[in-house]
C-alpha cells in the first residue's frame, strides 16, 4: 500500500464522517464504497490497516472492521488473513460471509461442486432401525435423558477410541472427549489451550472452518509454505524462529484442498520441529478415514503433545455431530471444560448412535460404502479432466485443478456461476502474505446420484478451462 493511497482514504473517510448520516461505521462504509464506485479507490488498491485509520479519525478499531465488513459483506472488498483488505477487480465483485459455508445459500437449479460432504448412502435407513431399537430400551433412554459427564460415558469414548485408532495408534479410552463434531472439537482445542493474541501457524491453504473459529477468538493465523507432501519443515521452522508461535493446525491425510497426503519421514520431521520449538500439534484427520492405506497421524510421532481431531461427518453422517478429541492425558481437564463451557456434553443421544454404530460394524460398512462410490465417481469423471493439470488422492472426494494464464480462478468461478455451477477457488482457504495459486477445488459429492448432472458439471469446468488457454 502506497503513502497516497493511505492519505487519500483517510481524508476520503474524514469528509464521510462530518457529512455522513447514521451510525459512524455505515458512513465510512458508505463513504469508501462511493469512493470504489467513483474510482477514486482503484480496484486492487490494498485499504489502510485497521489501527492506523482508527488513529487518524478518532475512532475506535472495531467501527473500522466493521464498516470493511459491511464492504466485505456487499463483496466489493476482500479481506485476506494475515495480509490486509483489498479493492476487488472490477466485474469480479460477489457477495462474501465473514465465515464459511457447510450448507449453500444459492437457490437451485445450482450444481454445486464446491463442498465437501458424505454421499447419501444407507444411514437414513440404519437410523431407522437404531431409533426403533433404542425405542424399546427404557433403562438406556433414561440414561441419555440427563446430563452426562463433560467428556462423555465411558462406552461412548471407548467407541470413539475404537474409531480413532489406526495400525499402531491404539487411543486410550480415557485420553478421548466426545463433542458435536469436528468443528466443535475444533472450537474446543482453541478455546482450552489458547488464548486471543495467540499465534497459530497453519498450511498456507487451509480448512476455511480454521480460519472462521480462530478470526472469532482473535487468534492469530501465519500460513507455511507447501509442496506436494503438505506443510513444509523448514517452512515450519523459519516461522518459528522469526514469531512467537503457540501451536500447529494441520491436516497431514487428505489435505483440504490440495488433498496432499505426507509420508512417514515427513511427518516425523514436522513432529522433531514441533517439540524443538515447544509447539502444541492440532491435528484434523476428518477426511483421513477414507484412507485406509494411510501413514500414521502425528499424534502417533508426537504423543506427548498432540491434540486428534476426528469425526463421523464425512464418512458416516454429517447430521449425526459425532466427533472425538484425543489428547494427551494432562490436557484432558481444559479440554473438558471448553466443552462444559460450549455445550455442557455432547449430545448423549447422538453419541449412543455413533457408539452402536461403532461397535456393531456400521460406521465401517457405510466407510466402505462411502469410499467405493467416491472412487467410482472419480473413475466416471476422470475421463473428461484429460486435458485439465489436476491434484487429487485416489480417496479424495475433490479435486485440486490448475487454472492456466493469465487466468484467474475467480474468473473462472464467476464463469461457471453464470451457468449455474459452483466451485470454490484458492481464495477461500487462503492464510498468509503469500501469493495465492491460481486452483480450484471440484467435488464428486453433490450429484445426489445423478451421473449426468456430474458429468455435465464437470464437463462445464474443463470447457472453462479449456477456453482461456
Amino acid at each position: 500500500m502506497t503513502v497516497k493511497v493511505s492519505i487519500a482514504t483517510v481524508s476520503i473517510l474524514r469528509g464521510g464522517l462530518a457529512e455522513g448520516r447514521g451510525v459512524k461505521y455505515k458512513r465510512l462504509a458508505e463513504a469508501l464504497e462511493k469512493s470504489i464506485g467513483e474510482g477514486l479507490i482503484e480496484p486492487g488498491s490494498k485499504l489502510p490497516p485497521h489501527r492506523l485509520l482508527a488513529d487518524s479519525l478518532g475512532v475506535t478499531i472495531g467501527t473500522i472492521s466493521r464498516a470493511y465488513g459491511e464492504l466485505e459483506r456487499v463483496g466489493l472488498v476482500v479481506a485476506r488473513v494475515g495480509d490486509g483488505t483489498y479493492v476487488r477487480q472490477r466485474g469480479m465483485e460477489r457477495p462474501r460471509d465473514s465465515g464459511f459455508r457447510n450448507v449453500s445459500d444459492e437457490p437451485q437449479p445450482f450444481f454445486d461442486m464446491s463442498r465437501n460432504q458424505p454421499i447419501p448412502g444407507q444411514e437414513a435407513t440404519f437410523l431407522s432401525q437404531s431409533l426403533k431399537t433404542l425405542a424399546s430400551d427404557p433403562q438406556t433412554l433414561q440414561q441419555l435423558s440427563g446430563y452426562t459427564a463433560d467428556c462423555g460415558l465411558l462406552r461412548h469414548r471407548e467407541a470413539g477410541a475404537h474409531w480413532l485408532r489406526h495400525l499402531e495408534f491404539v487411543p486410550s479410552a480415557e485420553q478421548v472427549i466426545c463433542v458435536n463434531g469436528g468443528q466443535h472439537g475444533l472450537l474446543c482445542v482453541l478455546m482450552a489451550l489458547l488464548k486471543p493474541g495467540d499465534t497459530l501457524v497453519t498450511e498456507h491453504l487451509t480448512y476455511p472452518g480454521l480460519i472462521s473459529v480462530a478470526r472469532m477468538l482473535g487468534i492469530k493465523l501465519i500460513g507455511v509454505g507447501m509442496d506436494d507432501e503438505g506443510l513444509l519443515p523448514d517452512a515450519l521452522s523459519d516461522v518459528c524462529q522469526h514469531h512467537r508461535v503457540s501451536a500447529l493446525y494441520c491436516t497431514p491425510t487428505i489435505q483440504n484442498p490440495t488433498a496432499a497426503v505426507m509420508s512417514v519421514p515427513r511427518r516425523e520431521a514436522i513432529a522433531e520441529v514441533c517439540r524443538l520449538h515447544n509447539l502444541l500439534i492440532i491435528e484434523d484427520e476428518a477426511h483421513a478415514v477414507l484412507a485406509q492405506q494411510r501413514p500414521l497421524p502425528l499424534s502417533h510421532f508426537a504423543p506427548e503433545r498432540s491434540v486428534l481431531i476426528g469425526s463421523l461427518s464425512k464418512a458416516v453422517s454429517a447430521g449425526l455431530r459425532a466427533g472425538y478429541l484425543h489428547a494427551p492425558q494432562p490436557l484432558i481437564g481444559r479440554l473438558s471444560a471448553a466443552v462444559r463451557g460450549t455445550c455442557w456434553m455432547a449430545s448423549p443421544l447422538s453419541m449412543e448412535l455413533a457408539a452402536t454404530w461403532i461397535e456393531n460394524g456400521i460406521a465401517e460398512r457405510l466407510l466402505g460404502q462411502q469410499i467405493a462410490e467416491i472412487s467410482r465417481r472419480k473413475a466416471l469423471v476422470s475421463g473428461v479432466l484429460e486435458d485439465v493439470s489436476y491434484k487429487t488422492h485416489p480417496n479424495s472426494p475433490h479435486f485440486w485443478l490448475e487454472v492456466p494464464e493469465p487466468w484467474r480462478a475467480s474468473q473462472i468461478a464467476a464463469e461457471l456461476k453464470e451457468n449455474n455451477y459452483l466451485v470454490a477457488t484458492a481464495e477461500a482457504f487462503a492464510v498468509g502474505h503469500a501469493a495465492v495459486p491460481q486452483f480450484i477445488r471440484a467435488s464428486v459429492c453433490n450429484s445426489a446420484g445423478d451421473d449426468g448432472l456430474l458429468l455435465q458439471g464437470f464437463s462445464a469446468l474443463v470447457e472453462a478451462l479449456t477456453e482461456t488457454v
